[in-house]
């Protein structure tokens, strides 16, 4: 029963991005990355040309696809693993799908570029719908919700509606509530707290929380995140999450086992 949770590999070929701060912006190091995130066990990649930290600014469609083809070329020819596109925009969906991506994973939930649905439609691909309030560069100024699990779920059901109508495969449709993205330090454990809420909805649901701020907010100095991460991680597939978005896989791989255990008998215990 448990045995299907997914780990997904961040990879960031930016020159910016929060955590590894343009770490893997040359695309040799990327490629390599890849490999090595394959090789610690992830099943899905993602890789993204755009960051979207808080306070980030969009960066141009050409940019990003020079960012990004490099290395999804290389990965899609040389391993058997499911590449996803981090990206809201369908120019660069497109140009990623056509390379070898088979996953789509919109941090706008559709919602920035109205040809989304189609390109995404048009190469039969998955698809990742993720709820933010407001945009990377404004989404922390003031997040505010009356109903922050409902709102977020609405949110999803509507859009993956729309993706459906649009030829989207439902089968093919995964939902994220987007913590980090325009939520304050509170809703995003209350997200954690209320995973089995969103999965009513009856798609899988997508966590990505690795090394976010709501773990940085709680510690006054540069603490090791990794624990926090790994701690949330856990109780987010306790709580019923289907994939973890991860920078640390191979951290993440080694808990696996012993999650897989623990809810095994949790299962079995109930029936």
């Amino acid at each position: 029963m448990v045995k299907n949770i997914k780990i997904m590999g961040i990879l960031n070929v930016t020159p910016d991005s929060f955590y590894d701060e343009g770490r893997f912006y040359n695309s040799k190091i990327a490629i390599e990355r890849a490999y090595k995130i394959a090789e610690e066990g992830a099943h899905i990649i993602d890789i993204g040309g755009e960051s979207t930290r808080p306070g980030s600014k969009p960066v141009p469609a050409a940019e990003e696809i020079d960012r990004v083809m490099p290395v999804i070329e290389a990965v899609s020819k040389d391993l058997d693993i499911p590449i996803s596109i981090d990206t809201n925009k369908a120019q660069v969906a497109e140009a990623a799908l056509k390379g070898g991506a088979s996953i789509v994973n919109d941090i706008s939930g559709l919602t920035f570029d109205e040809k989304m649905v189609e390109t995404v439609a048009a190469y039969n691909a998955g698809l990742v719908i993720m709820h933010m309030q407001g945009t990377p560069e404004t989404m922390q100024n003031n997040p505010n919700y009356n109903n922050l699990i409902e709102e977020i779920t609405d949110f999803l059901k509507n859009a993956r509606e729309r993706a459906v109508r649009g030829g989207i495969d439902s089968e093919k449709i995964i939902v994220d509530p987007g913590i980090g993205f325009g939520k304050t330090l509170e809703d995003n454990y209350a997200i954690i707290n209320n995973i089995a809420k969103i999965k009513e909805m009856g798609s899988p649901v997508l966590i990505g929380l690795s090394r976010k701020s709501l773990i940085g907010k709680l510690y006054n100095d540069n603490s090791d995140r990794l624990p926090a991460t790994i701690a949330l991680n856990a109780a987010a597939i306790l709580n019923g999450a289907d994939i973890i978005r991860v920078h640390d896989i191979k951290e993440h791989r080694l808990i696996l086992k012993s999650m897989e255990m623990l809810m095994d008998l949790r299962y079995t215990d109930h029936h």
